[in-house]
């Protein structure tokens, strides 16, 4: 084994959260330590960087908190610590320009991460920042009243490393091959820190289709819906994939998906229209099939015709009419957490002061996806890494103007 020498904070975990926290701990004089058991780091951030990196949303701060679950009280001061306009002129000060995209969206002007991920780790080095890649966290104690010691597991074998302070930003389970795979979860329980599972977030759901629909629809998308889950809906869209759905409308729902027994949605196919309307439009019957003169008279698209044409035959003009207004779809639950964008679930806020900081252990952080929050995509993914990592690390520096 060897030992480490000595320093005022140490990082664990080279995503955003941990690349931020070591950042601003580092500006304030600190000498900092960041650790990843990967290679590099910022692996997770290249991978956002694939959908154009979508670092933050445009629209008003008063709305951003209700983005994040419950915790909503919570958020507001979180967010004030490092606002969506701050992570813009954070960008600015990197010389990365940023865009509002026509879903009010925000985006570096090259709509690329490694750039960015270029200069800010160039930043990270100009203010003495250590990174260590290849090192696995295996263990925590407290060493005497100062000092904490962390064990990694290593190319070369264990190594410990003292620090004043720690900072966690071990991320959640999505995309495990970045460095997020959750197995931070295991030391924690050890720990007696209280962490509530890790699970699929922003993630497609499976969807038991009959082949006659796969062959009209696999691959197509659903526009212009509204989708329910329970007595939460959002307007959107849905692609039609062989083992179900993905999109953005069942990504916003799963918070509330999760909590049913039996999950399902419904869909309203045609939300510019009451059934009454769509019922009128389609006039008194004819001589053509019922759901083909519907099709026609109510612009429906293919994957949307697809789904009724499931449901045939109609008893009426208005039962079709009701049906499109109401689309119920039975799911089987989510895809696995590999596949998902990002994961719920992580430490309990319960156990964090406003800091951050674990209340049974002072002097440790924790910043990122590891905290039990979740977001819709659209930039509030990557926000609340910034923010939540801007609020820890400068809990770091109040805990050693507090210490000192």
């Amino acid at each position: 084994m060897v030992e480490g020498k000595r320093c005022d904070v140490l990082v664990v975990g080279g995503g955003p959260a941990g690349l931020r926290a070591a950042e601003l701990v580092s500006a304030s004089g600190l000498v900092t330590v960041l650790a990843d058991h990967k290679p590099s780091v910022g692996r997770k951030f290249l991978v956002a960087g694939r959908g154009g990196l979508n670092l933050t949303h445009s629209e008003p701060i008063e709305q951003f908190p209700r983005r994040y679950g419950d915790a909503t009280v919570r958020w507001q001061g979180i967010l004030a610590s490092f606002s969506p306009a701050d992570l813009r002129q954070w960008a600015e000060n990197l010389g990365i320009k940023t865009f509002v995209g026509t879903s009010g969206r925000v985006f570096p002007m090259t709509k690329q991460a490694a750039p960015l991920l270029r200069r800010w780790l160039s930043q990270l080095r100009r203010q003495g920042v250590v990174i260590r890649p290849r090192h696995r966290l295996i263990a925590f104690r407290r060493l005497n009243e100062q000092h904490l010691e962390v064990a990694f597991d290593t190319p070369e074998g264990r190594v410990t490393q003292q620090a004043r302070a720690l900072v966690l930003a071990l991320g959640g389970a999505s995309w495990p091959q970045t460095g997020s795979d959750g197995e931070w979860i295991k030391l924690f329980a050890k720990s007696g820190i209280a962490v509530h599972p890790l699970v699929p977030a922003n993630c497609g759901y499976e969807v038991d289709w009959l082949k006659s629909f796969l062959h009209e629809a696999e691959g197509l998308p659903l526009k212009n819906i509204v989708v329910r889950a329970g007595k939460e809906s959002v307007a959107g869209e849905l692609f039609i994939t062989k083992y179900g759905l993905e999109g953005g409308a069942i990504y916003q729902l799963g918070r509330f998906l999760r909590a049913m027994a039996t999950p399902e949605i419904i869909i309203d196919l045609k939300p510019a229209f009451t059934a009454a309307q769509l019922a009128v439009k389609l006039g008194p019957p004819q001589g053509s099939p019922l759901l083909s003169r519907a099709v026609k008279a109510w612009k429906l698209g293919k994957v949307a015709g697809a789904l009724l044409k499931m449901r045939e035959p109609f008893a009426s003009t208005e039962a079709l009419a009701r049906l499109t207004k109401a689309y119920p779809l039975p799911l089987l639950g989510p895809r696995p957490i590999e596949e998902a964008i990002s994961s719920a679930g992580g430490v309990s806020w319960d156990e964090l002061d406003d800091d951050l900081m674990l209340k049974r252990w002072p002097g440790i952080f924790c910043a990122g996806e590891m905290i039990d929050w979740e977001a819709p995509t659209g930039g509030y993914l990557l926000q609340g890494c910034f923010s939540t990592a801007t609020c820890a690390a400068r809990g770091v520096v109040r805990f050693f103007h507090h210490e000192s």
